[in-house]
C-alpha cells in the first residue's frame, strides 16, 4: 500500500466533509444564493467567514466558473484586476513608516500592504476539493484572452508567482512512463506530444516498451494523473543526427546486445498551458540523467535531438535584411514543394544552409540579447553545450517547414554542466564544440564572398557601360 496515496485520500475526503459542511451553513445566504454572480461568490471568499463556509465558498467559485462563458470569465478576471488591489492609503502610510525608519517590522509591515489582495484570493480559492487542477485550467484560460486584453498581465503575474509556489521542484515526482502505466496517462501522453507526434497506440508501444527506450514525468501530488512534463529517451551506442532514423530504429533484444553509451533526449513536452513560464524542464533532465547514469553505468554521453523551431522563419528575415549577402539563388531552391526529395539539391542547399544554422544558433539575438532559438535558450540555459548541427535531421512535414530540417544535438557534460551555466547565464557566452565554431567562422566567409562577388559584378557592369 502507497502510504502516500493513502495521506492525499485521506486529506481529500477530510476536504470533501469539511466543504459538505459549509455548503450546509450557506443555505439562505444572499453571497452563495442561486442567483449570486460570480464576482460577488469572491467577494465573499475574502469576507473572512470561517473554514468550512470558506471551503465551500471556493468550491462555489470554481463551479460558477465553470459554467461561465467567455464573456462571464473575461468580467470575473477584470473584477480580479480591478477590485482586488492594494489600498492605496495603506501602501503610502507603510512606505511613508518604512523610509522614517527603516527596521525589520516596518519593512514586513509594507510588504504587507502592497500584496495583491489577489493572492488571498487565490490561495483562499485553493481550499477547495480539487481546487489546484481547476486553477491551473483558469490561468490557461487568462493565457488566452492576454493578446486581446493585455492588462490582465498583472491578475496573470499574480497567478503565476502562486502557481511557482505550489509546484516548486520540492513537490513534483519523477515517475517513470512504461508500457505498464495507466491507460488515462498513456492517452495523455500521447495528447500532449508537442514536438514528434505519436501516430497511435502502436507508436507509443514504440517509444515505451523496448529496452533501449524510456519515457520520465513529473507529477504533482494535487494532479495525479496529469503529467506536467515528460521527456522520451533512447538508449544507442552513437549520437543520433536523424530524427526519422531513431524513431525507426529496430531494437536489439537478445542478452549479447552491446551495452548502451548513449542516453538521447529527443522529446520535451510541456502538459500544462497553465503552467506557462514556470521551468520543469531543466530539473527534469538533470535528474532523469543522474538516474541513468546510476541505473547504466554504460552510459557516459548525455545528448539531445533537438529541434530548430524558428530558423525558416529567421532565415527569411535574414534575406530581406542581408539578402545581398546571402546565396538566394541557391535559397531559391526552398520554395520548390518537394526539395527534400530531390536529391541533387542536397549537397548545394547544405553548403548554404549549415554556415547560416551556425551563425543562427551563435550570433542571432533576440532584443534583450538571448539566442534567437528557444530550444537553444532552454538547453544552454541548463548547461549544455551545443555539440552538432545535423543536416537533414528532421525530414517531418513539420521539420521541413519550421527548420528546413535541421536538427542539433547539445550535449550534457555532467562535469561541465554548472561551468557552462554559469557562462551562459553571466556573460551570455555560448558553450559549442568546434565543429559548430567553425560553421560559423564559414558562414562569415561565405557572406565575405558574397559580398566580394556583388562588388565584382557591379565593377564589371561598369566597365562594360563605360566601354559602350
Amino acid at each position: 500500500m502507497n502510504l502516500g496515496t493513502v495521506n492525499v485520500s485521506f486529506f481529500q475526503e477530510l476536504l470533501n466533509t469539511i466543504a459538505d459542511r459549509g455548503r450546509a451553513l450557506l443555505e439562505g445566504s444572499s453571497a452563495a444564493g442561486p442567483g449570486s454572480a460570480l464576482t460577488e461568490l469572491a467577494r465573499g471568499l475574502l469576507s473572512g467567514r470561517g473554514e468550512a463556509s470558506g471551503v465551500a465558498l471556493a468550491g462555489e467559485i470554481l463551479s460558477a466558473y465553470r459554467r461561465a462563458d467567455e464573456a462571464g470569465k473575461l468580467e470575473f478576471f477584470r473584477f480580479l484586476l480591478n477590485d482586488l488591489t492594494p489600498d492605496s492609503e495603506k501602501v503610502t502610510a507603510a512606505a511613508r513608516a518604512y523610509l522614517d525608519g527603516a527596521s525589520q517590522t516596518t519593512l514586513s509591515e509594507l510588504e504587507m500592504a502592497v500584496e495583491s489582495p489577489r493572492q488571498e484570493f487565490f490561495r483562499r480559492l485553493n481550499l477547495a476539493p480539487g481546487a489546484t487542477v481547476c486553477i491551473v485550467a483558469m490561468r490557461a484560460d487568462l493565457i488566452a484572452m492576454l493578446p486581446k486584453v493585455p492588462e490582465l498581465r498583472l491578475v496573470d503575474a499574480d497567478l503565476m508567482h502562486l502557481l511557482g509556489s505550489w509546484f516548486n521542484r520540492g513537490f513534483l515526482v519523477l515517475r517513470r512512463i512504461d508500457w505498464s502505466t495507466s491507460a488515462s496517462i498513456l492517452e495523455k501522453i500521447i495528447e500532449y506530444e508537442a514536438v514528434h507526434e505519436i501516430r497511435g497506440w502502436e507508436d507509443l508501444r514504440r517509444r515505451l516498451d523496448p529496452a533501449d527506450r524510456r519515457c520520465f514525468g513529473f507529477f504533482h501530488p494535487s494532479l495525479v494523473d496529469e503529467p506536467l512534463i515528460f521527456v522520451e529517451v533512447a538508449l544507442t551506442g552513437e549520437v543520433p543526427a536523424s530524427i526519422q532514423d531513431l524513431l525507426a530504429a529496430q531494437i536489439a533484444q537478445d542478452s549479447d546486445a552491446q551495452a548502451p553509451t548513449t542516453a538521447v533526449f529527443y522529446s520535451i513536452s510541456n502538459c500544462q498551458e497553465g503552467l506557462r513560464g514556470i521551468s520543469f524542464g531543466n530539473f527534469l533532465i538533470k535528474q532523469v540523467a543522474e538516474d541513468l547514469a546510476k541505473e547504466m553505468p554504460s552510459l557516459k554521453t548525455f545528448v539531445t535531438l533537438s529541434p530548430a523551431p524558428r530558423f525558416a522563419a529567421w532565415l527569411v528575415r535574414a534575406a530581406s535584411e542581408d539578402g545581398e549577402q546571402l546565396d538566394v539563388e541557391t535559397l531559391a531552391l526552398l520554395e520548390e514543394p518537394s526539395w527534400a526529395a530531390h536529391a541533387e539539391y542536397h549537397e548545394r542547399l547544405e553548403s548554404v544552409l549549415m554556415p547560416l544554422a551556425a551563425e543562427y544558433f551563435m550570433i542571432a539575438k533576440t532584443g534583450n540579447g538571448s539566442p534567437v532559438d528557444p530550444v537553444a535558450r532552454f538547453h544552454l540555459g541548463n548547461g549544455a553545450r551545443l555539440e552538432r548541427i545535423n543536416w537533414l535531421g528532421d525530414k517531418s512535414a513539420r521539420g521541413l517547414r519550421q527548420s528546413h530540417g535541421i536538427m542539433v544535438n547539445y550535449l550534457y557534460d555532467l562535469n561541465d554542466i554548472e561551468k557552462n551555466h554559469e557562462a551562459y547565464v553571466n556573460m551570455g557566452k555560448i558553450a559549442a564544440s568546434k565543429a559548430v565554431r567553425s560553421l560559423v567562422r564559414s558562414s562569415a566567409r561565405t557572406k565575405l564572398n558574397n559580398k566580394k562577388r556583388k562588388e565584382a559584378d557591379m565593377s564589371a557592369n561598369a566597365t562594360d557601360a563605360a566601354d559602350e
